[in-house]
């Protein structure tokens, strides 16, 4: 199982230069969890960069994989990791998913780069 977390999807939708490395996850759909904190993050930026009809194409492309919604069992779960590894609470809110699905979290953010099953480029 894959996350690719908000910058990922970012950067794969913008043909940046890290695109590339987010591919194989975010097109391997059967393995492809989407934290509905990344659809509100995504769907915000390409909003304000691009307009709503890219920002419903982008959201539309992220949910065919299996989207997670943000529930109790999570949000405590994502509560404690922000303690304990002091991230903020987006990046603990992905991590925790990833976690629960026993997922790689795929990121160029490099405050999660040494997290355990964390797939982690540098950002161009």
């Amino acid at each position: 199982m894959n996350v690719v977390d908000s910058s990922g999807w970012l950067e794969y939708f913008a043909n940046g230069p890290n695109a590339y490395f987010f591919a194989p996850p975010i097109e391997n759909l059967a393995d492809l969890v989407v934290p509905t904190l990344s659809l509100y993050e995504v769907f915000k930026r390409v909003l304000q960069q691009a307009g709503e009809d890219k920002a419903r194409q982008a959201v539309a492309t992220m949910a065919q994989g299996k989207v997670i919604d943000l529930d109790t069992r999570l949000a405590l779960n994502a509560a404690n990791l922000s303690i304990v590894t002091r991230l903020p609470l987006a990046d603990s809110v992905i991590l925790a998913t990833a976690q629960a699905h026993h997922a790689t979290l795929w990121s160029q953010d490099g405050h999660i780069k040494d997290v355990p099953d964390v797939r982690y480029i540098e950002e161009v």
